[in-house]
């Protein structure tokens, strides 16, 4: 058995709160809704939950704007609540995550309402400028709804500096004080008992003349500063940066093994779709070639889809313009560099290419990182504002309200699905739980196979070229075991060879079928079949 810190082996499962199960029937998914349904976790195989922020706040931006750092919001729940949710997910075996938005907080955190005050003590918090045109090198990443990183605000007399939303300023990290005040915010919430925190758009902490003001070293500085503090009082727990950056960049925030344990291996996602659009490995062969080692004690954090757009930032322009053109030929569909939609309606409700990308989540270098719904195949709204239509309530069952809530759907905080493909009557997880052919227990049973093969999280990985670009091959091999993981990415049967591919096993096995398989055979694939092969 392979020994290894707990997030290298983990399966993460992100859902918000308020999408996932409401309990008091006001509408709005809370967090006791989420207890009631830890036992769902659970027997689906999900070893630490990812909540979103559930801090109060103003809720333009789906709790990324902060209001404060030290209370639940009320539509969630209670401070309380949200202590009974670790204890009970503990309990059952499930850790918990939640995001930490350090770069910026809500124009009506307090704090930013007293820094616009002239001569407040809080005026240093964030960053202010006379002149807009400072920091000239930094993108606008929000540019459907934001010309300039810079707004003006009447009663400060000065602009304030913002990376995302104008209503969300980001705070000045060189400025001693913040860096107090948010390792306070961090003790806070991991005396709780939380597991760790998903450190929310971090590159962009810092800004500088004549750079990008992304990943700077001042950056990096202060995510040391974190770990020494989260390693030296707390020691077992997780720090996940959200860094949407190329391979070596997003590699530079693991530091030495003295930054952030993991980070989401963002370029990795957008090339699996890719090649199932262009019938071919190469681009994701390639990013994961140019992706450096890592150091011990670390692991990328690999996922299909999340409560955002399906981002192309890491993507050329080319590739950008093929994607939308392939997955969201309705402009209706694109938000920012992204696309608003979900795994099941990308590709069509096609359940062998939504086993195929499931077989490749749970398999490539990294933690699994999965999104709530994506396990029964959930649709979306995407004519939803902003990302809302991919943060639909989950579809619990098919009757009124989905087993969501009780209230009347006019209260709900977002329409149920509509589209007939993917309505609670058609995709829900109660008629999938009775069905053991179902994609609900499919995913289970897969995730149960990676549960008995560590390698898949902690093991080396070898790519294989098996002669055939429409066949990505490579294997997972940690001390006494070893898995050959094969996938098709075209609508046709493929066949690569395995020449170099060596066992001292006397038979070779399907780890999801449990079937003997041989070296003859293995390398012949139905159209976007995968196989997990057991080598000994």
């Amino acid at each position: 058995m392979v020994t290894a810190p707990w997030y290298q082996t983990a399966v993460f499962y992100e859902t918000l709160v308020r999408s996932f199960k409401d309990s008091n029937a006001d509408g709005l998914g809370d967090l006791r809704g989420i207890i009631d349904r830890l036992d769902y976790l659970v027997w689906l195989g999900v070893d630490c939950l990812w909540l979103p922020p559930v801090f109060d706040s103003p809720l333009r931006d789906g709790g990324y704007d902060i209001g404060d750092y030290y209370t639940v919001h009320a539509d969630v729940g209670t401070i309380e609540d949200f202590a009974d949710l670790i204890t009970a997910a503990h309990a059952k075996g499930v850790r918990v995550i939640s995001d930490l938005v350090m770069n910026h907080t809500s124009d009506q955190h307090p704090w930013f309402q007293e820094a616009r005050r002239p001569g407040s003590d809080r005026r240093d918090w964030y960053v202010w400028s006379d002149d807009p045109t400072r920091y000239a090198g930094a993108r606008v990443i929000f540019f459907d709804y934001e010309e300039s990183n810079w707004t003006w605000d009447e009663q400060a007399g000065a602009y304030y500096w913002h990376r995302f939303f104008g209503h969300q300023p980001d705070l000045n990290y060189d400025n001693p004080a913040v860096h107090d005040a948010m390792l306070d915010v961090v003790r806070f919430w991991l005396d709780m008992g939380l597991d760790g925190f998903r450190a929310d758009a971090i590159p962009y902490l810092y800004e500088r003349e004549g750079t990008n003001s992304e990943n700077l070293p001042e950056t990096h500085a202060f995510l040391k500063k974190v770990r020494a503090m989260v390693d030296a009082e707390y020691g077992d727990k997780v720090m996940l940066a959200e860094a949407n950056q190329w391979p070596r960049d997003a590699a530079a925030y693991f530091g030495d093994g003295d930054e952030c344990h993991m980070n989401f291996h963002f370029p990795v996602m957008p090339r699996l779709y890719m090649g199932l659009a262009r019938g071919h490995c190469r681009d994701l062969k390639q990013i994961l070639a140019d992706t450096p080692a890592i150091p011990e004690g670390c692991q990328w954090g690999v996922f299909l889809r999340n409560h955002d757009e399906l981002t192309l930032e890491m993507v050329t322009p080319q590739e950008r313009e093929f994607m939308w053109g392939f997955y969201a030929p309705d402009l209706r569909m694109r938000k920012n560099e992204g696309i608003r939609r979900r795994l099941a309606p990308l590709v069509d409700g096609d359940r062998r290419r939504i086993e195929l990308l499931h077989g490749l989540l749970l398999s490539l270098p990294g933690s699994p990182v999965m999104y709530y719904g994506d396990e029964i195949g959930m649709g979306d709204e995407y004519l939803l504002h902003d990302r809302d239509g991919v943060r639909t309530p989950m579809q619990w069952e098919s009757g009124p309200g989905a087993g969501f809530s009780s209230a009347p759907p006019d209260r709900f905080y977002l329409p149920i699905v509509t589209d007939p493909a993917h309505s609670p009557a058609a995709v829900n997880v109660a008629s999938q739980r009775d069905d053991p052919r179902s994609l609900l227990h499919w995913v289970k049973n897969l995730l149960a196979v990676r549960r008995l093969h560590p390698e898949m999280g902690v093991g080396t990985f070898e790519v294989l070229d098996p002669g055939n670009d429409a066949v990505f091959a490579f294997l997972r091999s940690a001390p006494g075991a070893t898995t050959l993981v094969l996938a098709n990415f075209t609508a046709a049967d493929q066949t690569g060879t395995l020449d170099g591919v060596r066992s001292g096993a006397a038979s070779w096995v399907d780890l999801v079928t449990g079937e003997a398989v041989t070296a003859d055979t293995v390398g012949t694939l139905r159209p976007y079949q995968f196989r997990w092969i057991g080598l000994g």
